[in-house]
């Protein structure tokens, strides 16, 4: 994962540049994809800059980071996981200021989380919220066997983001170029992948798994 001081930097080159916080966001997404920071941290360091403040280190905290598993502190790490769930503890820690020990206690025992597949999810679902996946997943089996765009869409932008076409002809040219480069094989092994977790997900009736 690329490091705060690194992305921090590059939102500072953004700014320089003349781009818009939005601009920023979209650019940090495009290089650093999921690792990218989050939306209220990107727009907290743009900010800083606007207002002159062009260091990229961290405001000097005062006294030892808090210990305290109060209502705030657990509120402010629920926050922070929900922007990114693929956090880690020492990540949390940095921008929390509480102790490793007691953002582990917070995760795990007043926010009920564990990790899987490097995420951090709640460790108990309701009945309702079980319920609620296996019915998303036989709704979207059903869809991909009555509407293969959910595929197609998503493939083609992949292949076309970016770019700039000087006419309609140009766009017509280069969407047939995009969908005849994609194989029947490229097909059958997303259907596949596809309807392999949703009957996952089925089969163990909601639940949360790791992997495939």
């Amino acid at each position: 994962m690329a490091g705060f001081r690194e992305q921090r930097a590059a939102v500072k080159f953004c700014f320089l540049l003349g781009k818009s916080g939005t601009e920023t966001l979209e650019m940090l997404k495009t290089a650093y994809k999921d690792d990218a920071m989050g939306k209220t941290q990107m727009f907290e360091w743009f900010s800083r800059f606007k207002n002159g403040e062009m260091s990229i280190d961290d405001k000097p905290r005062s006294g030892r980071p808090s210990t305290a598993r109060t209502h705030e502190n657990v509120e402010k790490i629920r926050e922070i996981i929900k922007e990114d769930r693929r956090r880690t503890i020492e990540e949390i820690v940095e921008l929390s200021g509480v102790t490793w020990s007691s953002v582990q206690r917070i995760l795990t025992e007043d926010l009920g989380m564990k990790r899987v597949a490097a995420k951090f999810v709640p460790r108990l679902l309701t009945a309702e919220q079980k319920q609620g996946r296996v019915e998303a997943c036989c709704a979207l089996k059903e869809e991909s066997r009555n509407d293969q765009k959910f595929f197609l869409f998503p493939r083609m932008k992949r292949d076309m983001k970016g770019k700039r076409f000087a006419d309609v002809a140009e766009v017509k040219e280069k969407t047939t170029e995009a969908l005849s480069s994609i194989s029947k094989d490229e097909f059958r092994q997303c259907f596949e992948k596809w309807n392999k977790r949703l009957d996952k997900c089925t089969s163990v009736s909601g639940e949360y798994f790791e992997g495939d």
